[in-house]
């Protein structure tokens, strides 16, 4: 990607926040509700893909820095 089209994370976590705000306050018409729906999939897309790529660089990192695998990080509901 070039630096003018990089996917910038944050701005698209923020733009999601407003997004689910938006159609949760249920004051959308349809139509348009649907549209801001098929934004909120794309930009998670794009998170999903900026997420990914920046754990494929800290393994990178580490197996050359001879550092240990990584280890899946679980999350505790309680």
């Amino acid at each position: 990607m070039t630096a003018s089209k990089q996917f910038k994370l944050e701005k698209a976590l923020s733009d999601l926040e407003r997004l689910v705000e938006e159609l949760e306050s249920g004051e959308l018409p349809l139509e348009k509700a649907m549209k801001r729906f098929e934004d909120g999939i794309r930009l998670t897309r794009g998170c999903q893909t900026a997420l990914k790529e920046a754990e494929q660089k800290v393994e990178i990192l580490l197996k050359n820095a001879g550092g240990e695998e990584l280890e899946d990080f679980d999350v505790d509901d309680s």
